[in-house]
């Protein structure tokens, strides 16, 4: 166990967030999408698991340590419903508060038809598996920039 660190992430999950760059993006998945075979296009190349915890709250952990793009780009994106792309399921409400939790504002995230999210989740770093259930619980972000911490930027 290790101090400030939610215990939701694991070592694989807290590698790949670590190895990641500015503008990496990340897969955070339901138990029903393609986790296996997408991951293997990835840059991780196999799929990450956060089992046994809803996407909200794998999305609480991952943001914690995670920081999303700037504001002046999308940085949060979910799965579209087929049919209706501009209904917001709960379980993307759960997570849409999550993000904005973390953010101390609202951050809005952009709808991806569900094929188009396929291909992108393809280029991802990596694919999180989790075990929320509820149909469309994916979600694609990007990862920010830490900026020093030092007054003068040494």
């Amino acid at each position: 166990m290790l101090k400030n660190i939610d215990p939701a992430l694991n070592a694989d999950v807290l590698h790949a967030l670590r190895s990641m760059g500015h503008g990496d993006t990340l897969v955070v998945s339901d138990t029903n999408f393609p986790s296996a075979s997408i991951a293997r296009h990835t840059s991780v190349g196999k799929t990450l698991h956060i089992d046994n915890v809803s996407a909200a709250r794998a999305v609480k952990a991952i943001l914690s340590v995670m920081p999303l793009d700037t504001p002046l780009q999308s940085s949060a994106g979910r799965m579209e419903l087929m049919g209706a792309p501009h209904e917001i399921p709960a379980v993307q409400q759960e997570v849409q508060a999550e993000i904005d939790r973390v953010n101390g504002t609202v951050v809005p995230m952009y709808g991806i038809e569900r094929f188009a999210f396929y291909e992108e989740a393809k280029r991802a770093y990596c694919v999180v598996t989790t075990g929320e259930t509820r149909f469309y619980g994916c979600f694609l972000f990007t990862k920010g920039v830490v900026p020093p911490n030092e007054p003068d930027n040494q």
